[in-house]
């Protein structure tokens, strides 16, 4: 999965020697009301930190300042964390971050498959992703796929994005930062419902599992009781994303199925099918050649960013390296409007000069009616005329849609 990185300004608390300078305060000390000259009040984390101040966990250095783009350690971070959610700790003998590990091992914030638990571990610097691990666990979260934890985290608010659609998560975490997601971790505990960053969860499922579709395109409740599924994994299938033919002389992968709001100016996946002025949708019609994607706003591009992994039969299988795919479940309710008044009123492929030179379709919003089929999306092996193909199927589901 695509990785993205962020740039922290500060330094790194790398040993126990700097905590001397800097106080992590446990809930019960007092209340520190230092001002300090580096947190403006309009720095993006000044009431984070005030809050944090006030609760005790955590305070400035000796020398009046906060340093807030200051690194993490894992350690610092997860005694921040222990004292926020005022966890039970009993003194231990060697470092002193022990007490606050295994208080933190035994409320299921940590565990030893994380990361080694020797110093050499816990005086790295804390990634966002190991953050989004902790956070999440915080709030009762539970997963068994180490790369899901970043969106359990974004989905329910502990965490945005650095940019829009930017998760960074070997990004390093500073300590305005940790105090943020701290504080939404306190918060989301009390009940409250957090701001979610959209772009944010959908850049966090296509690194977990694939595809943004459920962040994008969300199936009811509803729907998950029709196709008597629990969770949204249960419905995509990551281990069917890789399609080898019989013979073993072609394979393609599907990397990412990466749906794109049209009606959204601001998401982040529109770059994939820039310039939109001069894409266009085809209605099986080669002489119109006028049917423009940038007149249909109103309607979702589910684009199929992968290709040919290799193909040792170039007679029997196509050498264009575009990802052969068919997305089935979406009918016209009205055909002749479709095939002959320009009528976007049912999953149409896109393109730009030629019919294979874009992998993706569109999907109206509205107007479309479900046919025999679910919604099925599949990847096929692109064989010649004269051959049979194969195909493999990652998503079929039953959905309820609004098509009025």
């Amino acid at each position: 999965m695509k990785k993205l990185f962020i740039k922290i300004a500060g330094i790194a608390l790398a040993s126990a020697l700097m905590l001397g300078m800097m106080c992590i305060k446990t809930p019960n000390a007092q209340a520190a009301t230092t001002q300090f000259p580096d947190v403006k009040s309009t720095y993006w984390g000044a009431s984070a930190i005030t809050k944090a101040v006030s609760k005790g966990y955590v305070d400035g250095y000796t020398n009046g300042t906060f340093k807030p783009d200051a690194s993490v350690t894992r350690a610092e971070f997860l005694k921040m964390v222990v004292s926020a959610l005022e966890l039970e700790t009993t003194p231990a003998s060697g470092k002193w971050y022990t007490e606050y590990v295994e208080a933190a091992r035994k409320a299921g914030l940590y565990a030893p498959a994380d990361f080694n638990d020797n110093e050499a571990a816990w005086t790295k610097v804390m990634t966002r992703e190991e953050m989004a691990r902790v956070a999440a666990r915080a709030i009762g979260e539970t997963t068994k796929e180490d790369d899901k934890w970043m969106y359990l985290a974004t989905k329910a608010g502990l965490i945005n994005g650095v940019g829009i659609g930017e998760i960074a998560p070997k990004g390093l975490t500073t300590r305005a930062q940790a105090i943020v997601v701290i504080e939404r971790i306190l918060s989301k505990n009390n009940g409250t419902d957090l701001h979610v960053d959209k772009y944010a969860v959908g850049s966090a499922e296509i690194a977990w599992h694939g595809t943004n579709i459920f962040t994008v395109m969300p199936a009811t409740e509803a729907d998950l009781r029709q196709a008597r599924k629990a969770s949204v994994e249960e419905m995509w299938k990551e281990e069917r994303m890789t399609i080898t033919s019989k013979d073993g002389l072609y394979q393609g992968k599907l990397d990412a199925l990466i749906a794109i709001d049209l009606s959204d100016p601001n998401d982040p996946n529109l770059e994939l099918i820039k310039p939109i002025n001069t894409l266009k949708w085809f209605n099986n019609r080669p002489s119109i050649k006028n049917l423009m994607v940038k007149d249909q706003k109103n309607s979702y591009v589910l684009y199929f960013k992968g290709g040919t992994v290799f193909n040792k039969d170039t007679k029997r299988y196509n050498p264009n390296t575009i990802l052969q795919f068919q997305v089935d479940g979406f009918d016209s309710p009205d055909r002749d409007a479709f095939f002959n008044k320009g009528v976007l009123n049912t999953a149409a492929r896109l393109y730009r000069n030629s019919l294979t030179d874009i992998p993706a379709i569109i999907i109206p919003k509205k107007g479309t009616v479900q046919n025999y089929s679910n919604l099925e999306i599949r990847i096929q092996t692109p064989v010649a005329a004269g051959f049979w193909f194969s195909e493999i199927v990652p998503l079929s589901l039953r959905v309820t849609r609004d098509d009025a």
